[in-house]
C-alpha cells in the first residue's frame, strides 16, 4: 500500500482539490530524515503519483527546523570557531617561513648531490652490465655443463652396454637440468638437439639392453644344461661320499649299543655329510647374472621395471616349455639326462634369480614353474615307464631321478611328488629285475656240468668264495683248489648279490618307506620265485642228471645255505640295519623245497643205480645146496659202488645230507631184499639160499657201522642206529628163517622183542616158499623111519597157524 507523504498533502490542499498530509505522513518523513535513511522511495513515490509539491513543502519546513538548530549550534561555538581560524592564521604564517628555509636547503642540496647523482648512474650502469655478463656466464656454464653431460653419456654409449646405465645417468642430468632450470637455454638450437635426443638415447638403451639379455636367455638355457648336468654330479659325487662314509662308520654303528657312548662319532659323520652337501650346493650355483641384473637396472632406470617383469618371466615360461622338448626328437632312455639337467639348471638359476634379483621374480611366480615342471616330468616319467620292459633302463632313469631330486631338494624345492612316482613303479622294476635275474639263473644252470669248481689262483677263492662267506673255515687253502661246489653257486650269489644291490639302490634313492624291509622282501622273492624254483625245476626235469651231478646239486644246495646268510647280512649291511637285530630276525631256509629235491633226485638215481645191482639176484641160486662163498655177486656189487660213492660224497656232501642219503639207500635196499623173496619167480629157496642171503646182509651191515663211524666226530650219534634201522628187517627175516625154532614167531613177546618189523602176510608167503632141500626131495628113500627134523616141524607148525590166522 502506497503511503502518502506530508507533501503530498500539502500540493494537494494547495491544489485547491487535494487532502492534506496527515500526520503519520510526516512523521513517517522525519523518523526517515532523522535516522539518515534514503529519501528515494518517498520521493519516487511523490513523483510517481504527480504530486510533488506536498513533498516538497514538507522537505521546506524540515529544512527551515534545521536551520534553526544550525544557528543555534553556531551561536554555542562562535567563540570557539573565531579562535580556531587565529590559529589557522598563526599557522600559516609559519608555513611560510618554513617553505622559504625548505627552499634554501633544496637548493643548497641540489647543489651538493649532482657528482653523487653522477657516481650513482655510473653505478647502475655498472650493475646493469655486471648482471648481463654474470647471466651470459651462467648461460654458458649451463651449455657447458650440459655438452659435457652429453659428451660424457656418448663416451658411456661407446664404452658398450655395461656403460649404458652411466649414460642414462648422463642423459637424465640433461633432462632434470632442462626441466628445472629458471629460464629457458639461450640457444634454442642447443635445446632442440638435446630434446630431441635425450628420447633417442633412451629409445637406444632400451634396444641394446633388450638384445643383450635375449643373447643372455639363449646363453643362459645352454649354461643351465651344463649346470644341472654339474649340481647333479655334485649330487651323485656326494651320495658316494655319504656311501663311504656310511662304510667307514658301519663296524662303529655295529659296536654301539644303547648305553654306549658313541653319538660323537655319529654326528661328526651327519656333520660332514652336510658340509659336504653344502659346499658342492654353493659351487653349483656359482655361475653369472650380471647381464640380467643390467637389464633389470636399465629398464628400473627407464621406468620400465615392471614391464620387464612380465617380459622375463614370459619368456622364462616360454623357455621351460621349449626344454620340456628335448625328449621328443631321441628316445627318453637316451635323452633322461639332458631333460632331467635342463630342468634343474633352469630352476637352479630361478632360485639364484629369486634370492638375488631384488624382486625380479616372486616365490608364487617360481612355484608355478616348479609345479609345471614336476607335472611335466611325472606325465613323461609315467609314460615311459609303463613302456619299459627292461630292469637296467628303469633302475638308470630312477637313479638319474632321484639326483634331480636330491638336488632340487637342497635348493628348497618339493620333490615330494616325484618320489612318489619313483615309489609306485618299485613293484615293476623289481618284477622285470626278478625276470631278468630268472633268465641269468637258468642261464648259469644251464651251462654247468655240475663239476667241482677249481680254482688255481687266491683272487679266484677271493672272487668266487669269500666275496660270498660260503667258506667252510677261515683258513685259507692250498692252491689249486677243488671247491665242493660247482661254478653255478658262485654264479647265483653274484646274480642275488646285484639283485640286492640294485633293490637297495632303487629303494634307498628312489622307493620311500622302511629300505630294509621292503628289500628283504625282494629277497625272499628272488630266492623263492628264481632261485629256488628255477632249481626245483632243474631237478623235477631231470636233464639227464647222472648220480654225480645229482650229488653235486644237492652239495649246492648246503652251500647256498650259507650263502643266504650272506644275502641277508648284506642286504642289512647296505641298509645301514645293525647286524645283531637281523640275526635276531634270522628266518628259515628259503630254498628248503629244491634242497629237498635235490636230495630227492640224488636218492632216486642211487635207488635206481642200486636196483640196477640187484637185477642181478636173477642169478641167484635159490635152491642150492652149498651157500655162496662170500656172498652173492649183486651184494659185492652194490657193496663196491656204495663205499666209493660215499668217498666222493665226503668231500662235497654235508654229513647230515649225507646221513639222510645213505639211510634212505639202506632201507631201499631192505626193501629189495625183502622183495626178493616175496618175487613170483621165486617158487621155493632153500636155506642155502638164506645164508647167502645172510652174507649178503653182513656185509651191508658192515657198510653201516664204517659210515656210522664218519658221524660219531659231529654230535650225530644216532647215525649208527639209524643206518641199522635199516636193515632191521631182511635181518629179521633172515634170522626167523635161519632160527630152529620159526614158530617163535608166533609168541607175542619173542615177536615183539625179535621179530617186531615182519609183517604176517610177507612171513606167511616166505614160510610156504622156504623149505629144505633134502627133505624135500630125499625124505622118502634116505630118512624112512628116522624121527621128523624138529625145525621142519616148527617151520611146518609157522606156516599152518599163519595160514589160519589169514
Amino acid at each position: 500500500m502506497r503511503r502518502k507523504l506530508a507533501g503530498d498533502a500539502t500540493a494537494s490542499a494547495s491544489a485547491g482539490g487535494g487532502s492534506v498530509p496527515s500526520e503519520a505522513d510526516l512523521a513517517q518523513l522525519s523518523t526517515a530524515i532523522s535516522a539518515g535513511e534514503d529519501l528515494g522511495p518517498f520521493v519516487r513515490r511523490a513523483f510517481a503519483c504527480g504530486r510533488p509539491e506536498p513533498l516538497l513543502s514538507s522537505l521546506r519546513a524540515v529544512a527551515r527546523d534545521r536551520e534553526s538548530e544550525i544557528e543555534e549550534l553556531c551561536r554555542a561555538h562562535f567563540h570557539d570557531f573565531i579562535r580556531a581560524v587565529d590559529d589557522l592564521r598563526s599557522l600559516l604564517a609559519d608555513a611560510e617561513v618554513l617553505k622559504g628555509s625548505l627552499s634554501a636547503s633544496h637548493s643548497a642540496l641540489l647543489s651538493s648531490s649532482a657528482p653523487l647523482l653522477a657516481s650513482l648512474e655510473s653505478f647502475l650502469a655498472a650493475r646493469a652490465l655486471a648482471g648481463n655478463l654474470s647471466s651470459a656466464l651462467a648461460s654458458s656454464h649451463r651449455c657447458v655443463r650440459l655438452l659435457a653431460l652429453a659428451a660424457r653419456a656418448n663416451d658411456h654409449l661407446q664404452a658398450g652396454n655395461h656403460s649404458l646405465y652411466l649414460a642414462l645417468r648422463a642423459v637424465d642430468a640433461i633432462d632434470l637440468n632442462l626441466a628445472s632450470g629458471p629460464e629457458p637455454l639461450p640457444l634454442p638450437a642447443l635445446r632442440r638437439m638435446l630434446l630431441s635426443l635425450v628420447p633417442a638415447v633412451r629409445v637406444h638403451a632400451e634396444r641394446e639392453i633388450s638384445r643383450e639379455f635375449a643373447d643372455w636367455m639363449v646363453s643362459i638355457r645352454a649354461a643351465s644344461r651344463h649346470l644341472g648336468q654339474v649340481a647333479i654330479g655334485r649330487s651323485a659325487a656326494a651320495r658316494q661320499r655319504q656311501e663311504e662314509l656310511r662304510s667307514k662308520h658301519r663296524p662303529l654303528e655295529e659296536s654301539i649299543t644303547l648305553d654306549d657312548d658313541g653319538a660323537g662319532d655319529l654326528d661328526d659323520f651327519a656333520a660332514a655329510t652336510a658340509t659336504s652337501d653344502g659346499s658342492d650346493g654353493a659351487a653349483a650355483a656359482s655361475f653369472d647374472l650380471t647381464q640380467l641384473y643390467r637389464a633389470m637396472h636399465i629398464h628400473q632406470t627407464l621406468a620400465l621395471g615392471e614391464r620387464f617383469k612380465k617380459y622375463y618371466l614370459e619368456n622364462r615360461k616360454l623357455q621351460l616349455t621349449s626344454d620340456f622338448d628335448v625328449i621328443a626328437a631321441t628316445p627318453f632312455l637316451e635323452s633322461h639326462q639332458v631333460f632331467f639337467a635342463q630342468i634343474a639348471g633352469f630352476f637352479i638359476v630361478e632360485d639364484r634369480v629369486f634370492r638375488t634379483g631384488g624382486g625380479l621374480t616372486s616365490r608364487v611366480d617360481v612355484d608355478a614353474l616348479w609345479e609345471a615342471a614336476v607335472g611335466k616330468m611325472i606325465s613323461v616319467l609315467e609314460d615311459n615307464f609303463s613302456r619299459m620292459q627292461t630292469a637296467n633302463h628303469l633302475l638308470l632313469i630312477t637313479d638319474y631321478a632321484a639326483l634331480l631330486a636330491a638336488t632340487m631338494r637342497r635348493y628348497s624345492y618339493p620333490v615330494g611328488m616325484l618320489l612318489d612316482v619313483l615309489a609306485k613303479h618299485r613293484d615293476k622294476y623289481h618284477d622285470l629285475l626278478l625276470a631278468d635275474c630268472r633268465r641269468q639263473v637258468a642261464e648259469a644252470l644251464a651251462a654247468d656240468k655240475f663239476d667241482q669248481m677249481l680254482m688255481r689262483k687266491e683272487y679266484e677263492y677271493s672272487m668266487n668264495v669269500l666275496a660270498f662267506g660260503i667258506q667252510s673255515s677261515d683258513i685259507t687253502p692250498a692252491f689249486p683248489y677243488v671247491a665242493p661246489f660247482s661254478c653255478t653257486v658262485p654264479d647265483i650269489c653274484r646274480i642275488v648279490r646285484s639283485f640286492i644291490e640294485d633293490s637297495v639302490s632303487f629303494m634307498a634313492h628312489g622307493g620311500g618307506g622302511d629300505t630294509y624291509a621292503a628289500v628283504k622282501k625282494y629277497l625272499g622273492r628272488i630266492l623263492s620265485e628264481v632261485v629256488n624254483a628255477s632249481i626245483q625245476k632243474l631237478v623235477d626235469s631231470g636233464s639227464g642228471l647222472s648220480v654225480s651231478q645229482a650229488m653235486q646239486v644237492a652239495a649246492n644246495m648246503s652251500i647256498m645255505e650259507r650263502a643266504c646268510e650272506f644275502f641277508t647280512r648284506h642286504a642289512a649291511q647296505l641298509c645301514g640295519v645293525p647286524l645283531r637285530a637281523v640275526e635276531r630276525g634270522r628266518r628259515d631256509f628259503p630254498l628248503r623245497k629244491s634242497r629237498d629235491a635235490a636230495e630227492a633226485l640224488l636218492l632216486r638215481l642211487l635207488c635206481s643205480k642200486v636196483d640196477e645191482f640187484m637185477r642181478q639176484s636173477d642169478g641167484v641160486n635159490w635152491i642150492a645146496d652149498d651157500p655162496p662163498a662170500g656172498g652173492n655177486e649183486y651184494a659185492n656189487e652194490v657193496t663196491i659202488y656204495l663205499e666209493t660213492l660215499t668217498s666222493t660224497a665226503q668231500q662235497i656232501l654235508p654229513l647230515p645230507v649225507l646221513r639222510r642219503v645213505l639211510v634212505a639207500v639202506l632201507v631201499h635196499i631192505s626193501e629189495r631184499i625183502i622183495a626178493l623173496f616175496l618175487n613170483d619167480s621165486v617158487k621155493r629157496f632153500s636155506a642155502s639160499a638164506v645164508i647167502g642171503i645172510d652174507t649178503d646182509l653182513k656185509m651191508f651191515e658192515s657198510f653201516a657201522d664204517n659210515m656210522s663211524s664218519l658221524f660219531l666226530d659231529s654230535h650225530q650219534d644216532s647215525a649208527a642206529s639209524e643206518m641199522k634201522s635199516a636193515l632191521v628187517e631182511p635181518r629179521q627175516l633172515v634170522n626167523l628163517l635161519m632160527s630152529n625154532s620159526p614158530e617163535n614167531f608166533l609168541n607175542p613177546v619173542i615177536r615183539e622183542k625179535s621179530y617186531n618189523k615182519l609183517d604176517y602176510k610177507k612171513v606167511a608167503i616166505i614160510s610156504e616158499k622156504f623149505r629144505d632141500t633134502s627133505e624135500s626131495y630125499f625124505s622118502t628113500f634116505g630118512t624112512r623111519g628116522a624121527r621128523q627134523n624138529p625145525k621142519k616141524k616148527s617151520l611146518d607148525t609157522l606156516i599152518k597157524r599163519l595160514r589160519e590166522a589169514s
